[in-house]
């Protein structure tokens, strides 16, 4: 019986319980779970800003869960190069991919490679950008000068 290995890429800035939650139902569907930890640079291209938690943090947290079998800095724009780089046989995303125009194009690429999609619920009441704004939200409560820096680098 062959081994399945199994590939859950993320920001994981701010990490929070739906990232745990993201990482244990990955782990369930497989028998080696590779998280991929997408690098600052490709986060600041994809999502248009730059995470608060620099890559390798966020590689150390992410290497202390016990799910996780191995981290991996994703620095490539598309995941099939990522496949190439690193072949895995199941691909985890949260929900909010399925059905969008992003995920369809996935899932339809993967097939093509023999890849399963597989989406798990997204954790709707917690995410790093309700963290974000959280903090921000705080920044302008409190008003002091570190909280107000820290705030320019979450915006």
């Amino acid at each position: 019986m062959s081994r399945i290995v199994g590939y859950a890429p993320g920001a994981y800035d701010l990490f929070h319980v739906g990232h745990l939650n993201i990482l244990r139902h990955a782990k369930d569907h497989c028998d080696y779970l590779i998280a991929g930890v997408v690098d600052d640079a490709v986060l600041e291209v994809t999502k248009g800003r730059r995470p608060v938690i620099p890559l390798h943090e966020r590689m150390e947290i992410v290497s202390h869960i016990s799910y996780v079998d191995q981290v991996h800095a994703e620095t490539l724009l598309d995941k099939l190069d990522t496949w190439r780089e690193l072949p895995f046989d199941v691909f985890f995303k949260g929900d909010d991919w399925r059905g969008t125009p992003k995920g369809i194009d996935l899932e339809k690429r993967f097939a093509e490679v023999g890849v399963e999609v597989v989406y798990f619920p997204y954790t709707v009441h917690t995410s790093s950008t309700a963290l974000r704004r959280a903090l921000l939200t705080l920044d302008g409560v409190q008003g002091d000068g570190a909280t107000r820096d820290f705030a320019s680098e979450l915006a």
